[in-house]
């Protein structure tokens, strides 16, 4: 049964005015705030109350920052804030309101409805024509509701009854409606530094009131260091496995002092978290290995390979792009790697997780190592191109297909050379006549140099010349360029 009273379970002051935190979910059987606050996990004890304790996310709320002086002149305005878990979503919000003296309710997507939403609107008008309270609504998890519930605040937002705050972990592009996204700015957090969340945890450490100050506690060395490193940028998971670690030992105040060793502190992390959504992580990652392979580095793009993977990636995805990536971007500069990439796909298919990931790292390590070149690319693309301006010009008669009754009468096949009769190349025209000459395909370097040196030389022997054809689809600020950059 939901208490609808709305109590406050915490509060700040600035220029007179109480920050009120509520949640409109709370149970009428719920904890006194004091004694729910001391059985609160270490992670929610530690939160920052003010701006001045507040760690990380400088781009965002960093001195100088749009946000940062609207907070300091008491300015509110809706927001989206998007990004991994731990990163101080949620944290923020809260310091927004104690920092702004407005009210703060706050939903979780995953439990709440449009009543709740409802009534907590219906809450903060009551809130600004008694006492010209402003309110913050923040919902927690926003990408969990539907449009009708997201189209359910907009009017409040519109008419500055509310001011939002919704907390996503997902792209908000892909999963917030266009129209709650135009009415609020939109801030992306990243994964807090390894510095950072070693400061989190001494700051847990050294605090007596909130945090485990109040116990003898000695930390093996490195043990800041290595709770940093298994948190993957999450500060709440550092403070779990510490919490969890110090309950283990069962330690008592004004006993005598514990160590806690690394070991005791790995078991109670586990495992680092690997953050790997289906929309941005998975873009992101995809995007960033095959940059990596083209830019000759196998030790990142082994790296992000084991990201996708641990993070549960189709392996069948990932050996696709890369048979795409053996023809992209290496081509004939060695051919072998395009081999390479399709047995790589094929061992994925016979031999599965996760044995196939052995396959994957051979076939990723030797993409990045072989030579580049997007020659076949840009030729695909500038023949394409040539396609598209003039149509599909008609072959020259001697290369058109005499093998029907009635096609030597029209003139097919007639005067065409066999190659293979002349030792292997003749000098032939090739090209409609329209294009003679024109040039597509360009050696760039590796194999392909040897191949098109061949050619070059008997070419020479015959007095033909490949003049280049016009490239302008493959210049800058092309098409062929810009997508070059953007795969």
């Amino acid at each position: 049964m939901a208490n609808h009273s709305r109590s406050p379970l915490a509060g700040g002051r600035l220029g007179g005015r109480s920050a009120e935190v509520y949640d409109v979910t709370m149970d009428l059987f719920s904890l006194p705030e004091h004694e729910a606050a001391a059985r609160a996990p270490l992670a929610a004890r530690m939160r920052p109350r003010s701006l001045a304790e507040f760690l990380g996310q400088e781009r965002i709320v960093g001195p100088g920052t749009v946000l940062r002086a609207a907070l300091e002149r008491g300015e509110l305005f809706s927001m989206i804030f998007s990004g991994p878990p731990g990163t101080g979503k949620t944290t923020l919000a809260r310091v927004i309101a104690a920092e702004t003296g407005a009210r703060f309710v706050q939903l979780s997507a995953v439990s709440a409805g449009t009543a709740d939403v409802r009534a907590a609107i219906r809450g903060a008008r009551e809130a600004r024509s008694l006492d010209d309270a402003r309110t913050i609504l923040f919902i927690d998890e926003i990408h969990r509701f539907n449009k009708a519930q997201q189209d359910a605040v907009l009017p409040a937002v519109e008419d500055a009854v509310i001011y939002l705050i919704g907390a996503t972990t997902e792209n908000p592009f892909f999963e917030v409606n266009s129209a709650l996204l135009s009415r609020c700015q939109l801030y992306r957090f990243e994964t807090l530094p390894l510095g950072l969340v070693e400061e989190i945890v001494r700051r847990a450490l050294a605090d007596p009131e909130r945090g485990l100050g109040d116990l003898p506690l000695r930390l093996e060395a490195g043990a800041e260091k290595l709770l940093a490193e298994v948190s993957g940028g999450d500060a709440r998971v550092a403070l779990n496995a510490l919490e969890a670690a110090v309950r283990s030992l069962g330690v008592q105040r004004g006993a005598e002092p514990v160590l806690v060793r690394l070991t005791a502190l790995r078991d109670a992390a586990q495992k680092t978290p690997v953050v790997y959504d289906r929309e941005d992580a998975h873009y992101d990652t995809i995007s960033a290995f095959i940059k990596s392979m083209r830019g000759s580095d196998p030790d990142a793009a082994v790296y992000y390979l084991a990201v996708m993977l641990e993070g549960g990636e189709d392996p069948k995805f990932i050996a696709r792009r890369m048979i795409i990536f053996a023809s992209e971007d290496i081509g004939n500069a060695d051919p072998t790697a395009l081999l390479v990439a399709v047995a790589a796909s094929r061992a994925v298919e016979f031999v599965g997780l996760p044995e196939c990931r052995l396959n994957l790292s051979q076939a990723a390590s030797y993409l990045a190592l072989a030579p580049k070149s997007n020659a076949s690319y840009r030729a695909i693309e500038a023949a394409a191109e040539e396609v598209r301006r003039r149509g599909n010009l008609a072959p020259p008669p001697h290369l058109r297909d005499a093998s029907y009754a009635g096609a030597k009468r029209l003139g097919h096949g007639a005067g065409y050379k066999y190659p293979h009769a002349f030792g292997g190349w003749v000098e032939q025209q090739y090209l409609p006549d329209a294009l003679r000459g024109s040039v597509y395909y360009e050696a760039i370097c590796g194999a392909e140099l040897d191949l098109a040196g061949r050619l070059a030389e008997l070419q020479a022997a015959s007095g033909e010349q490949r003049a280049p054809a016009d490239r302008g689809a493959a210049g800058p600020g092309s098409d062929v360029a810009q997508n070059e950059e953007d795969t």
